[in-house]
C-alpha cells in the first residue's frame, strides 16, 4: 500500500492556464516504528516517485512545506511523514497553520496496527469507550480532510480524495492519511490507473452575470470605494489586474498580511497595511469608505481592526472571493470567482472616482512614504529600534528578495514598514502567527526560489523555538540570511500585557544567552553586531556568500511603532485590584462602543 501511495503521489500534476507542473516537489520525513517499514521503504525503493528529505522536527517539516506551497502560490507542495505517537502529534501545530493560512500539505503519519493484535502498542492511546481513537484524531479538527486507512485498498479513494482537496482553491489546507503501520506493508492488486499521471485543472470560474451587474452598479455609485486586497490576489496571480483596474477606476488599496505585495509600495494608490497592524493612511481610508471591495481575503480581526475599522454609517461591501465562506462575510454581496478574472472583468468597466479622491489618496502616500523614511532612520542613541533593523534589511533586499518572517511584534510592525517591490516578496505567516515558522519557513521559500534571497526575521523567543532548523537549512544548502533580533524575551506580549496594565508580566526571559554561539554550534555561520552600521556591513557580507548566516542584534524592547488610528479587541478583567487593568478596561469599552456588526 505504502509503494503505490508513493507511485501516486509521484505521478500528481495540476495546470493552471495552460501550464502544468508536478504537485508533489518530495516528501520530508522522521522516521519512527510506525512509518519506517511502510511509507520509509516505499520512499528508499522509489526515490524517482518523491525525493525524500530529512527535518530535525515534525512541526517544522510542516512549516517548510507551508513556505515552499505558499511560495509556488499553492500549485505545489510537499508530503510529510512522521511515526506514530509524539512524531504524528508533533505535526498538528503545522496542520493548522496550513488550514488556516489555506495552504495546501499532504501529511502521513503512522498509526497503530489496524489488526490489533499487539494492542496496546508503544504510543498507543488507549481509549476505555473506544477502541478504533488514536492519537491522530486530533487531526481531525486541523485537517481539511482526514481519513484513517484500515484497509490497504481504501488508499485510493482516499488519495483521490486528497488531491481534490489540496487541489481546490477554495478548499484547501492540510490533508491528513493516517496509516496504520501494518496496513502501510499490506499488498493488493492496485488498478493501472491509479498509477498513471494524472492532471488537476485550476479553473478560473468567472463571476455570475447578475451579481456582477449588481457589484458595478454599487461601484459606479461610490464615492469613497477601498480595495482590500487579500492573499488570494497574489495566489491566483492577479496583481496585474489589480493594477489595471486600479489605475482606470482609481480607487486606492489597503492590503492584509497576506496580500502585502499585491501592490508595490511606491504605487501612488498604494495605502499599505490596514487594521490592528495598518498604516495611518489605509486606515483614514477604511473609516471614511462607503464601499469596500474585498479580493481574495478571509477578514480576519486584524484586518477589519476587530470590527472598528469601517466607521461609515451605510458602508457597503464586495467580496471577491473563490470560498464562498469569505464571499459572504460582513454582509457583503459575494462575487464566487476567481480573482484574476473577476479583477479583468472590473477593469474592463468604463468608469473613473472623482479625481479630487484620487488626488486625496496619492497624498496621504506620500505623507504614509514620508513617516517610514523617518521610522527608519536611525536614532545613534542608546539600543537601535526594531524599525531601524526592519529598514537596514529592507535597503539591503533586492527588489526580488523575500522577508520571512511569523510571530511577535515583527509581523505588525513590517506590515506598516516594509517596502515591497514584488508579489513574493513578503512572506509573513500570520494567520497562526506561528513562533518557530521562521527558519523553516525560510527554508522553504528558498527551495522554491532558489534565485532570490531569503531574510528571515525573528525574535529571541521565537528562535528558541526551532533553532535546529538551522541545520535542516545547512544539509539543504538552502542559503537564508537571518536576522535574529534579541530584545530579551516575549516582547510583543511583554507589550500588550503593560498595555492591558498586567506589567509585563511573565514574559521577559531573565537570561542573557549567546545566540551567536547557539547558530555556529548548529552548522550556521554567526555573529554579533551592536550598531545599525555594523548591521548593515554584515548584510551586504551575508549576501556575498553562498552558505547561512545567522546575525544576532540585541535591540530596545520598548521602542515601539505607533497603531495609527487602530485597534485590536483583547478584552481586560472586569474586575482588579490593579489600577493599570482598571484603567484598561475603561478603555475597552470606550473603544468597544466603536464595534460594527456589519450583519
Amino acid at each position: 500500500m505504502a509503494q503505490a501511495l508513493v507511485r501516486f503521489l509521484g505521478q500528481q500534476y495540476v495546470e493552471r492556464d495552460g501550464v502544468e507542473q508536478r504537485f508533489f516537489a518530495g516528501c520530508w520525513g522522521i522516521f519512527g516504528h510506525g512509518n519506517i517499514a511502510g511509507i520509509g521503504q516505499a520512499l528508499s525503493q522509489h526515490p524517482e516517485a518523491l525525493a525524500y528529505h530529512q527535518a530535525r522536527n515534525e512541526q517544522s517539516m510542516v512549516h517548510i512545506a507551508v513556505g515552499y506551497a505558499r511560495m509556488k502560490d499553492r500549485l505545489s507542495t510537499f508530503a510529510c511523514t512522521s511515526s506514530v505517537g509524539p512524531g504524528a502529534t508533533n505535526m498538528i501545530t503545522g496542520a493548522a497553520l496550513a488550514t488556516i493560512n489555506r495552504i495546501p500539505v499532504l501529511l502521513l503519519p503512522g498509526d497503530v496496527f489496524a489488526s490489533r493484535a499487539p494492542a496496546p502498542v508503544l504510543q498507543e492511546l488507549e481509549d476505555p469507550g473506544r477502541g478504533d481513537v488514536s492519537v491522530n484524531d486530533a487531526f481531525r479538527a486541523v485537517s481539511r480532510y482526514w481519513d484513517r486507512i484500515s484497509r490497504p485498498e481504501q488508499i485510493i479513494p482516499a488519495a483521490l480524495h486528497a488531491m481534490r482537496v489540496l487541489t481546490d482553491p477554495a478548499e484547501t489546507g492540510a490533508v491528513t492519511l493516517s496509516l496504520p503501520q501494518d496496513v502501510q506493508t499490506e499488498a493488493f492488486e492496485v488498478p493501472k490507473e491509479f498509477l498513471a499521471k494524472r492532471v488537476w485543472h485550476i479553473e478560473r470560474r468567472p463571476p455570475d452575470a447578475a451579481s456582477f451587474a449588481r457589484a458595478v452598479e454599487l461601484i459606479t455609485a461610490a464615492r469613497r470605494p477601498l480595495i482590500v486586497a487579500g492573499g488570494g490576489v497574489i495566489y491566483s496571480g492577479a496583481t496585474d489586474a489589480l493594477r489595471l483596474f486600479v489605475d482606470r477606476s482609481g480607487i486606492p488599496v489597503a492590503e492584509t498580511q497576506a496580500g502585502k505585495g499585491a501592490l508595490p509600495y511606491d504605487h501612488p494608490l498604494s495605502l499599505g497595511a490596514i487594521g490592528a497592524t495598518g498604516t495611518l493612511a489605509a486606515n483614514r481610508f477604511a473609516h471614511d469608505a462607503d464601499l469596500v471591495i474585498g479580493i481574495g481575503t478571509r477578514w480576519s480581526d486584524f484586518t477589519t481592526a476587530s470590527k472598528t475599522a469601517f466607521e461609515g454609517a451605510s458602508v457597503k461591501f464586495i467580496n471577491l472571493n473563490v470560498a464562498a465562506v469569505d464571499a459572504y462575510k460582513l454582509n457583503a454581496l459575494p462575487l464566487l470567482c476567481d480573482a484574476r478574472t473577476g479583477l479583468a472583468a472590473l477593469a474592463a468597466v468604463d468608469w473613473t472616482i472623482d479625481d479630487r479622491y484620487r488626488a486625496k489618496a496619492e497624498k496621504l502616500h506620500a505623507e504614509w512614504d514620508a513617516e517610514v523614511t523617518r521610522l527608519y532612520a536611525t536614532a545613534g542613541t542608546g539600543l537601535p529600534a526594531q524599525r531601524e533593523v526592519i529598514g537596514a534589511v529592507n535597503a539591503a533586499s533586492g527588489p526580488r528578495d523575500v522577508v520571512v518572517a511569523a510571530a511577535g511584534s515583527l509581523p505588525g510592525d513590517l506590515h506598516k514598514l516594509w517596502r515591497t517591490r514584488d508579489p513574493k516578496g513578503y512572506h509573513v505567516e500570520y494567520g497562526f502567527s506561528t513562533m518557530g515558522y521562521e527558519i523553516p519557513g525560510g527554508i522553504g521559500t528558498k527551495l522554491a526560489a532558489p534565485d532570490r534571497e531569503v531574510f528571515v526575521m525573528l525574535g529571541d523567543g521565537s528562535y528558541l523555538m526551532s533553532p535546529g532548523e538551522l541545520t535542516t537549512a545547512v544539509s539543504e544548502g538552502t542559503k537564508l540570511i537571518v536576522v535574529l533580533i534579541d530584545n530579551h524575551g516575549f516582547a510583543s506580549i511583554g507589550n500588550l500585557s503593560r498595555s492591558l496594565g498586567s506589567e509585563g508580566f511573565g514574559t521577559a526571559s531573565g537570561l542573557a544567552i549567546d545566540f551567536a554561539a547557539n547558530a555556529l554550534s548548529l552548522g550556521a555561520r554567526s555573529l554579533r553586531v551592536r550598531t545599525i552600521a555594523e548591521l548593515r556591513t554584515a548584510l551586504d557580507d551575508a549576501k556575498a556568500r553562498t552558505e547561512t548566516t545567522v546575525i544576532v542584534i540585541e535591540t530596545d524592547p520598548a521602542a515601539s511603532v505607533p497603531s495609527y488610528e487602530s485597534w485590536w479587541e483583547v478584552v481586560p478583567a472586569e474586575i482588579s485590584t490593579q489600577e493599570g487593568v482598571r484603567k484598561a478596561r475603561l478603555e475597552w469599552s470606550d473603544a468597544k462602543k466603536k464595534q460594527r456588526g456589519h450583519v
